[in-house]
């Protein structure tokens, strides 16, 4: 019983708060399609807070700035 009690407690939730993501990535992603100098300015932006927040690593957000 005490095994089968334990178990219940455990499970898999959602954050219980976005905010200090939210703050990293930003807005500015929502509505750019990629297709004008304005969308692209709006994804580079979200990969600066992205960058900066630590969440790519230093060759990703390195590579992102790469032309292709």
């Amino acid at each position: 019983m005490t095994g089968a009690s334990m178990l219940a407690g455990c499970g898999i939730s959602g954050p219980a708060d976005v905010t200090g993501q939210r703050r990293v990535v930003g807005t500015d992603l929502v509505g750019a399609r990629g297709a004008t100098a304005a969308d692209q300015r709006k994804i580079d932006r979200t990969v600066v807070g992205l960058c900066a927040g630590g969440v790519w690593t230093k060759d990703e957000c390195q590579r992102h700035g790469e032309r292709q």
